[in-house]
């Protein structure tokens, strides 16, 4: 996160709830991810292919959503999120509410993850 006026890296974009700040290096990449997720496909008419489907299955029983969440979302961030190498997504369950943990690696060979809570 930085308050900078001008961004100095090739990468960034404005941080989001945070009015007059950016994020940069993997920063971006977090706030991209959870971007890429919470998008539903569709709705950008600019890039209609951008976001995920994971909409589709906000609905279905719990147990029957994993499988085609998991899909999902390994689908959008290979497609949309080049910067990063996606090595797993995984899925834990808290009564009704499901958190994805997406693990990734950057171009500097850490392994990173992004936590974010579906539903």
């Amino acid at each position: 996160m930085n308050t900078k006026t001008r961004p100095s890296t090739l990468h960034w974009q404005p941080a989001l709830q945070r009015p007059e700040e950016y994020v940069c290096g993997l920063d971006d990449i977090h706030q991209a991810i959870h971007i890429i997720l919470r998008t539903p496909r569709g709705s950008d008419p600019h890039r209609p292919l951008f976001g995920s489907n994971l909409w589709r299955y906000i609905d279905y029983p719990i147990e029957r959503a994993i499988p085609h969440v998991v899909r999902e979302s390994v689908e959008a961030i290979r497609m949309w999120e080049p910067r990063c190498r996606l090595l797993k997504v995984t899925p834990t369950i808290d009564g009704e509410h499901l958190t994805l943990r997406v693990q990734w690696r950057a171009a500097d060979g850490v392994i990173n993850s992004t936590e974010m809570l579906w539903r």
